[in-house]
């Protein structure tokens, strides 16, 4: 039999106390239906006293979302507690969370109290809260930086009176696995009573998972976390990271398991940081966007053969779809293939070569390249890969106006084995480009039609230029070509189109035989 750790989610308290986070009432429901609907056993709605808006929040969470308890947070004071008791009332499971701080730091500068008052004080908040209520969680604030001791001797005054869990919080972010799985195990020892432990960790030294799941393996089996891992200052232990660790490792938690439902995992991320307005880094364990998505050309080898072998969680059971295979610089031949034959196109040899090597020459220059870019690749590259008498080695262009002289353009142009270099002047960059790959080809004639347009949007969107052209014997031809650049487009679209007539030419076939642009499923035929 398993035994389950209680996720009591704080997302909705601890979490909107995040610098810039404020959620109205009705954003605060829609995010409590989504956690039950996630399974959390716990919901701590808020912070009752510290607003009206917060009141009514936690009210009317108390009053519809059914399934998980209904918790308060609470100071000390005995007035605090019964504004927290009037917030929950109406849930059929509810908490009351009281606190008061135990660290030296805390009770000097912040309380200005004696120990001695202040385990009166938890005693007194203890007992009134469980006059409310059987369910009552006491926290030593700032727990990781109090006496040891002393702290034993207010969590025992809490027992006494009723308290129900003891939540033990790193409040500050202070605490390491080992120490703090050493404090709760002592606490157990120390401690006498019918008690859960909690955490409640902070992530100031990015250490909150580790600290919470190193707690869970000393004894606990309440964790306190939020979704996203929001919080005060660095954020609290992430919910999805927590669940996930515990489930996928359960050869290590052994015997423990969580109630979350984790295919709801994706979909509650993705609310709380929409009425947050906090983002998810783009690497974020689970929920992250790029958490199963690979673009290094070994791994999408091995994903593509077998998924477990660069990942350990199935993106579909925390609700991500699919493993995602993202086409870039670093991708291999084996990823940049199944991606074409998933889109249609089944190329091998030549053509699979040339378009691949096209692929990742524009990969350097363009971060991802969607689907449509590689379509467009392959329209630029595999047509008459077999036979091109002509090839681009370099480009160099220069702009000008009547201040700073008449535009230029520089090609090197590889004809059989020789390289030609020529320097042409011209009505702009693309003329110049145009007049100079003419006099390198020996193929002239007049540019009848010329187009340029975007494959996809943004900075780095492929130009995809075409064109048509008649040679001086008649041979009217079309060309394509496919760059980030427009001019380095357009001298690829006219050298495409000096090959087809070299081409003709060389099989003495008419211009009438010349392909017609079509649909780019007509044009690899």
């Amino acid at each position: 039999m398993t035994e389950q750790v209680i996720i009591f989610d704080t997302t909705l308290r601890d979490g909107e106390q995040s610098p810039g986070i404020s959620l109205n009432g009705e954003e605060k429901l829609e995010i409590a239906d989504q956690l039950a609907r996630l399974g959390v056993n716990v919901i701590e709605a808020g912070f009752p006293v510290a607003s009206q808006g917060d009141f009514e929040a936690v009210y009317a969470i108390a009053k519809s979302v059914q399934g998980p308890t209904i918790c308060g947070l609470s100071r000390s004071a005995l007035k605090d507690i019964d504004r927290c008791w009037e917030a929950i009332e109406p849930a059929e499971s509810r908490r009351i969370h009281t606190f008061i701080a135990t660290s030296p730091t805390h009770m000097e500068h912040k309380l200005r109290m004696t120990p001695e008052q202040v385990k009166q004080e938890a005693r007194l908040a203890v007992r009134h809260a469980r006059s409310y209520t059987e369910d009552v969680e006491f926290s030593p604030e700032d727990a990781s930086r109090s006496d040891f001791d002393f702290m034993c001797e207010v969590l025992q005054v809490a027992v006494d009176e009723g308290a129900t869990t003891l939540n033990i919080p790193d409040t500050v972010g202070y605490g390491v696995p080992e120490d703090y799985a050493n404090k709760l195990r002592l606490i157990r020892e120390r401690i006498s009573g019918d008690y859960v432990i909690s955490t409640h960790c902070h992530n100031d030294l990015g250490l909150a998972v580790a600290n919470s799941l190193a707690g869970v393996m000393a004894g606990a089996r309440q964790v306190e976390c939020a979704i996203n891992g929001i919080g005060e200052r660095a954020g609290n232990a992430a919910l999805e990271e927590i669940t996930m660790a515990i489930k996928t490792r359960s050869d290590y938690y052994n015997g423990l398991d969580v109630s979350i439902n984790t295919q709801e995992l994706n979909r509650t991320s993705r609310l709380v940081s929409r009425l947050t307005g906090y983002p998810v880094q783009y690497n974020k364990a689970v929920v992250g966007r790029n958490a199963f998505a690979h673009e290094s050309g070994i791994h999408q080898h091995g994903v593509l053969r077998e998924r477990t072998t660069y990942e350990i969680m199935d993106p579909g059971a925390v609700g991500q779809g699919e493993s995602q295979i993202v086409l870039g610089k670093h991708s291999g031949r084996f990823a940049f293939s199944d991606r074409l034959k998933q889109l249609g196109y089944d190329l091998e040899g030549d053509s699979l070569n040339a378009a691949f090597e096209r692929f990742k020459e524009l990969a350097d220059r363009k971060i991802q390249l969607s689907d449509a870019d590689l379509e467009a690749i392959v329209a630029d590259e595999i047509k008459g890969v077999d036979n091109q008498a002509f090839s681009l080695e370099f480009l160099e262009c220069h702009g000008g106006n009547i201040a700073s002289g008449i535009p230029s353009a520089t090609v090197i142009i590889k004809v059989g084995d020789e390289q030609r270099t020529v320097r042409k002047e011209g009505n702009g960059m693309v003329d110049a480009t145009c007049s100079a790959i003419k006099e390198a080809t020996g193929i002239y004639g007049t540019l009848n039609n010329y187009t340029v347009n975007s494959v996809t949007g943004g900075v780095d969107a492929l130009a995809d230029v075409a064109l048509r052209f008649t040679t001086e014997d008649g041979i009217e031809v079309a060309g394509r070509g496919l760059s980030t650049d427009v001019v380095e487009a357009s001298a690829r679209a006219f050298l495409n189109a000096a090959n087809k007539a070299a081409s003709v030419r060389a099989k003495g076939q008419s211009s009438s035989k010349e392909d017609r642009p079509g649909h780019l499923s007509d044009q690899l035929r």
